[in-house]
């Protein structure tokens, strides 16, 4: 819940930067800033996306945006199960598999997250806990569907803890068994790290093997942070 109209400049200047690298960028702004943004850029290579969507594609949903709103205000990619719905809003896994049905209809390219508490990880669940949340949250739909998983461990985000290399690759390790053995090796989707990657070890956590990307919070918010991140992407093999 950040930006207004006064960040256009913002995202006009990332996309002018982003030429000179050939890291894939994507922002997902507000959804009020959608449809401004997507004229600002429509002719750079940077993708938007939406933040969050409805599971159904219209009615009574007063204050809910659809994903073929979202589509039609110029969004080609959502976020889904964010740490911040899911905890914050108590979204459940099933609700997720829903938004992401919707966003597939709509023809938007979903980015799926999931992750551990602390209390989670403490208690020895972390695999439990991340096997559960793909299994309910990614519907058999995604066969054949170009879609994305974000790993965000829950207790990395803004509290200054920092995962361990380990814990990272242990976590993109039963991520990407889960996904060959359920959707078969040839699926299009790219596995995500979202722990508070900032431009100190942005170029670290993406060297990890199987590390395919980041989803970045706060410091996707100024051209000063998160156009190192884009470079640390572009460099790393």
């Amino acid at each position: 819940m950040n930006g207004l109209r006064s960040a256009l400049p913002v995202a006009e200047t990332i996309a002018q930067l982003s030429r000179s690298y050939s890291a894939q960028v994507a922002l997902f702004p507000p959804t009020t800033l959608l449809p401004l943004m997507a004229e600002a850029l429509k002719a750079t290579s940077v993708r938007l996306g939406g933040q969050d969507c409805h599971h159904a594609e219209f009615g009574a949903y007063t204050g809910d945006i659809s994903a073929s709103m979202l589509k039609d205000a110029g969004a080609s990619m959502v976020i889904l199960g964010h740490s911040e719905r899911r905890h914050g809003h108590l979204e459940p896994c099933a609700l997720v598999a829903r938004k992401t049905l919707a966003a597939l209809k709509a023809g938007l390219e979903p980015i799926i997250c999931i992750g551990e508490t602390l209390d989670q990880r403490q208690a020895g669940l972390t695999r439990h806990v991340l096997s559960r949340q793909l299994a309910d949250s990614l519907p058999t739909d995604l066969i054949g569907q170009a879609f994305h998983v974000s790993y965000e461990p829950v207790w990395a985000i803004g509290t200054g803890l920092i995962a361990s290399d380990q814990q990272i690759l242990e976590a993109i390790s039963l991520i990407r068994s889960h996904l060959d053995t359920r959707f078969g090796e040839g699926i299009s989707c790219q596995i995500l790290y979202g722990g508070s990657v900032k431009p100190g070890n942005a170029r670290h956590l993406l060297a990890l093997e199987g590390v395919g990307g980041a989803l970045i919070g706060g410091a996707s918010l100024t051209v000063e942070e998160f156009m190192p991140i884009v470079a640390a992407a572009d460099l790393t093999p």
